[in-house]
């Protein structure tokens, strides 16, 4: 596995987000107010909203569109809802960020 320097943890504030741009689309970067990182796909399986743009809460993220809640640990959308984004490996070393894809760039979140 190919690990990528996405940052450092400071980058992204306590129940917020980052976004970042990858060969396979979007990546929303969360980090909680626990300091636990996690990484999925930046939109909801429900109408495609940025989840990057969402309401950290827990270990999961509210959609801005439609309030759909989705498990950062699984992607998974929770309670009544279904569907669910892919998960990517994110990892922290010494205060850095790294996903594990071959090539990122930042894009505005």
């Amino acid at each position: 596995m190919t690990w990528a320097l996405i940052g450092s943890i400071s980058d992204i504030p306590r129940r917020g987000a980052r976004c970042i741009e990858t060969p396979q689309g979007k990546i929303a970067v969360f980090r909680t107010a626990e300091d636990r990182v996690f990484a999925i796909e930046d939109h909801c399986p429900h109408k495609g909203g940025p989840l990057s743009q969402g309401i950290v809460h827990g270990a999961a993220v509210t959609c801005p569109l439609h309030n759909w809640v989705i498990s950062l640990e699984t992607g998974k959308a929770l309670g009544a809802d279904e569907g669910a984004v892919r998960t990517i490996p994110i990892k922290v070393e010494n205060d850095m960020l790294f996903v594990a894809l071959a090539t990122v760039t930042d894009c505005a979140a």
